[in-house]
Formats: structure tokens, sequence, C-alpha cells
């Protein structure tokens, strides 16, 4: 599909941008060799301040301070200019180590850079169906497939709205950060970066563009040593024309440039990241001055006026304007969270009926909203993450289809659950991976639990830690369980389930003692069931009662011949 060029572009000008081209490194015009030095134009051009998109990083008007005394921010560094590269064309022509895709959270190819997917071929959409999504400002890798790049890195870029633009600067910020997080992880040197914003989310351009730039300034002052060249690609005048004005303010190539820099850049350029800095977050939270006891008076000393309004607020009698009621309400952080370890420790070595009864240890608090968000969230990520093929082919849980009205089924076979050989972290890991596209609307589980009772089983207390870990979405959308041949002992733990974990959940337990009743709530097209529970459903049908007393009458003839020759 692609052929490389085989004459070198003229340094300074942009390279074809034709699909079937592959333009190298050579061939991109390095922004420290740039022949047409625009930073000496900064000084009467209009349009530098005065861009089409509002741009809330600028500062106000009459802001702009000379830049005599002043230290830059974004010093020369010619190691760093030497790794950047400004280039008009579709970044997926370039070879490079890797590319990055602008994408929505389900990796929609629709959604995805135009053009991409079909330079990629199917092979990239099949590979994003697998990555259970993206969220806003993360970022995932996949193969490159028919690219002359080797790895391709999708990246979500955030919904801009005036009203919140400080939190769609840093997600856009996280996403650029992301991007170069996933190069270095994965051993990559070069990258080729388009605008990571559409025009569907109302991005501004020029906003946009200050972010991405001094994202990546500050990202390579820190790991400057593990990437060889950063390619900044548009694909518009408009935005190359941007790109051209911004670049010298953050990546400046001499002194002179510098020096305009000082003056031109906008008042909030960031943290050490890029980030946006947001002065409410550095307020930290300060024990309540303690009550001081008043010393003998001393002789008075004449003090300035000045400092008189210091003195008292400093002194002591502060503890008088502050209202003891008040001040009853307000505990340190570190003090509550102290007392809700105490909590927990005494808990965990009380008496624990559910330990007793051989149901495993329940103890502990329950987790808040945001904890189980968090706990959920750190599993997803990490499972995400992993190869967990070898759980898969145990077949344990599988998604099935859709039960009779139309929920989509999880099915779990209790047989296949053998502990002994099983690893439970990468297990929960599984279990968390599989059930996220389901639990976000109503679903159903259909437990077959034929031949289970031969398997050891784990206690309640990691039935509760996983019910934790798929939050609290898991526990409104589960629409029933469906339990296949129960025993007498799991319905006594599930009652012990609905007493001592949740009686929300294991209230919707429905048992089914025969196949053919199973398929009443979940249609038999729409499960795929192993043998084994085939012919154990048989076995059950054929000693079940109502089997027996049929069997019995019509043969009973032949029951009765045989009593009489005992007899006789």
């Amino acid at each position: 599909m692609y052929r490389t060029v085989a004459t070198p572009t003229t340094r300074g000008e942009s390279p074809s941008d034709s699909g079937d081209t592959v333009v190298t490194l050579d061939q991109v015009p390095r922004w420290s060799d740039a022949e047409h030095r625009s930073s000496l134009q900064y000084e009467n051009d209009p349009s530098f301040s005065n861009s089409y998109f509002p741009d809330p990083l600028t500062s106000s008007p009459g802001g702009e301070s000379s830049s005599n005394g002043m230290v830059s921010r974004f010093p020369v560094d010619h190691d760093i200019n030497s790794k950047i590269y400004l280039w008009r064309g579709n970044p997926w022509n370039l070879e490079v180590d890797a590319v990055v895709n602008s994408t929505n959270e389900n990796l929609d190819e629709a959604h995805s850079s135009p053009g991409l997917h079909a330079a990629a071929g199917p092979g990239l959409a099949e590979e994003c169906a697998t990555l259970g999504g993206c969220r806003t400002g993360m970022a995932k890798v996949t193969n490159a497939y028919d690219l002359p790049v080797r790895r391709v890195i999708h990246t979500v870029g955030p919904k801009y709205a005036i009203k919140y633009h400080t939190a769609a600067e840093n997600a856009l910020s996280h996403c650029y950060r992301s991007c170069l997080e996933l190069l270095i992880e994965n051993g990559l040197k070069s990258i080729a970066m388009g605008c990571i914003y559409t025009e569907a989310k109302n991005y501004p351009r020029e906003p946009a563009a200050h972010v991405a730039i001094r994202t990546v300034r500050r990202f390579l002052e820190k790991q400057k040593d593990k990437i060889n060249a950063v390619v900044f690609c548009t694909t518009t005048s408009s935005d190359t024309e941007i790109y051209k004005r911004l670049l010298p303010l953050y990546f400046p190539r001499d002194k002179l440039e510098e020096e305009v820099a000082i003056s031109k850049l906008p008042a909030d350029v960031g943290d050490e990241n890029g980030e946006t800095i947001i002065d409410e977050r550095k307020i930290r939270i300060k024990p309540l001055p303690k009550k001081i006891v008043p010393k003998p008076p001393q002789a008075p000393v004449d003090l300035p006026v000045s400092d008189v309004g210091l003195t008292r607020r400093n002194s002591s009698h502060l503890d008088s304007y502050l209202d003891p009621a008040f001040m009853s309400l307000i505990k340190d952080p570190d003090e509550r969270r102290k007392e809700q370890w105490e909590k927990t420790a005494q808990a965990q070595s009380g008496w624990n009926c559910a330990k007793l009864l051989g149901f495993g240890d329940l103890g502990g608090p329950p987790l808040s909203s945001a904890e189980e968000y968090s706990l959920h969230s750190r599993y997803l990520s990490k499972a995400n993450s992993l190869n967990l093929s070898e759980i898969a082919e145990m077949k344990i849980v599988y998604r099935g289809g859709v039960d009779s009205e139309g929920r989509p089924v999880m099915v779990v076979v209790g047989a296949h659950f053998l502990l002994r050989c099983l690893d439970l972290e990468r297990f929960v890991l599984h279990v968390v991976k599989e059930f996220e596209p389901l639990i976000q609307k109503p679903y159903t589980i259909v437990y077959l639990h034929s031949a289970a009772s031969l398997q050891m089983q784990p206690d309640m207390g990691w039935m509760r830690r996983v019910q934790q870990i798929l939050g609290r979405k898991h526990q409104r959308n589960l629409h029933a369980i469906y339990v296949l041949h129960p025993t007498f002992h799991l319905k006594a733990t599930i009652f012990a389930l609905q007493l001592f974990v949740d009686n929300v959940v294991w209230k919707k337990v429905v048992y089914v003692d025969r196949l053919l009743h199973l398929f009443r709530y979940v249609p038999r097209e729409q499960l795929t069931i192993p043998d084994f529970v085939f012919q154990l459903s048989f076995l059950f049908l054929f000693f079940s009662q109502d089997y027996f007393c049929l069997f019995l009458m019509k043969n009973w003839k032949f029951f009765c011949s045989l009593m009489n020759e005992k007899s006789y």
C-alpha cells in the first residue's frame, strides 16, 4: 500500500501527503534547522494576540510586561529543539515508531482520525474492539497493521466548554502525556502526533495548540534522553500557521526568540507537567490552633503603627473569636481516618458469626461509592493491560446471548471453577473485564451448579470482595441470577449471603431444577451449555418424583406380576 519516497523534499517545505507514499524523518523539517525564523515578526503581528478563537490561556489586555529582568520559563535548549519536527500531512504517512489516533471513548472507526483506519486495514478496528474502550485523557496502544509505523496509540480528547475550560485543558494535556508515556513504556523512540481535538467537541484550535506544545516541552525536559523525535502534524493551513507562531514561545531557538517569548507567553503556562494550576487545590488542612496559656503581663513595648495589625492577627486571642460549637464539628482528616482504622480492627478482632459458621471473614466497614469506583477503576485498568487468555480458556465465565426480554446474559459454570489450580487474583481481573460491557445496562446471570459441589468453592469473604470490585452499577443493573441444579448447601450459602453480604443482589436468585424450566427465562439457542450439564439434567429428570410416578403407572402390571411370583 505504501512506498518510500525516493527523493527527499526540500527543507522547510511540506512533503507530499498522498496516501501511497512513506515519508522518512530525514525528509521532514526539523524545528531547530528551519530557515524561516518568525520571532521578529511578533512585535508587529496583530493576529498573534487576537486570534479567531478566544484563548482562555492568554492574559488580560495590558498585562504584558517588558522582558527586562525577567527569567524565561522556557529557555533555549538545543537538545530538546533537535527532537521537534513540524510537518503538514497525515501522521500515518510518516516512517516513525508510533502514530497517535484521536478517537472517542469506544474507539470507533467512525470517530477516529479521518483516513487512519482505511490506511491501516480492518485488523486495526478488530483489535480496538477488544480493548474495552478508553477513558477521556487516557491512551491505549495497538499494532499498526498496514501502516508504516510500529504501533498506533489511541487517545480520547475532552469535550470543550468555556465554563469547564480548565478541566478540558488538563484532560487534553493528559492525552499528550499519556501518549508519550506509552511510547517510552513500549520501547519506542519517535512519534507523530496530530492535533488531538475534533470539531465535534468544540475545542478551539489555538488553545489546544498551546496545551499540546507546552505539555510536550515539559515532558521532554524530563525524558529527552528516551525520545528521539516528536513530530507535530497539521492537515490544514490554519493549524500550520498556529503552530509556526506558537512553537517559538515554548521551543525558542536563540536568545532573541527567548526574549520575545517572555512577553508573549500566556500568563498561565501550567505546572511542571504543563497542566493548569488551580489555586483552590493548593489548600492543605492544618490542625486548629491550640489554646495558649496567657503569659504574665509584661511591660508595654511601643510598636510601629504598621505592625499593630500584624501583632493582633498572630495573637493567641484568635481562639476567642471561634465558635466552640463550630469547632466541635470539625475533625482533622487524619483523625477521621485513624478512627475508621480502629473500627475496622475492632470488627476484625471481634465476634464474627459468619467466620465461625465457616463462611469466611466478612469483617470491615462497607465501602463508600467513591471507594468502590476507585477500586473498580484500578482493577479494570489492570485487567485491560494483561493477557488473561488462560483464564478465558477455562470457560468459567463467558458471554451468552440474551434472555427472553432481550437482556444480555453472562454464563457461569461452577464445575469449571478449579480452586486448586486457579489464580484467584487473575480470575477476578478476568471477571471484571468480562462483566464491564454488561453491567452498564440491565443484564442476567445464569449459574450452572451442575456437579459444582464436587469442587472446592471460595468462601463468602471472597464473594463479598468480588461484589465490591464490580461496584454498585452491577448491583443496580442485575436483573436476576438463575441457578440451575441447586443443592441444599448452595441454598444455605445464598441464604447466608443475603444475611451477611448483600440483601439486594442475592434476593434476585431464582432456583431452577431443570433445563426446560431455565429455557423459559433464557431461550435454548441463546446459551452454550456443556455436555455434562445435559447428562446430569437427564438423570435429574429420570429420578424426579413426577417422572418416576409416570413410569410406575405405565409398568404397574409388570410390578404386580413380580410381586405375585415372589409371594408364591
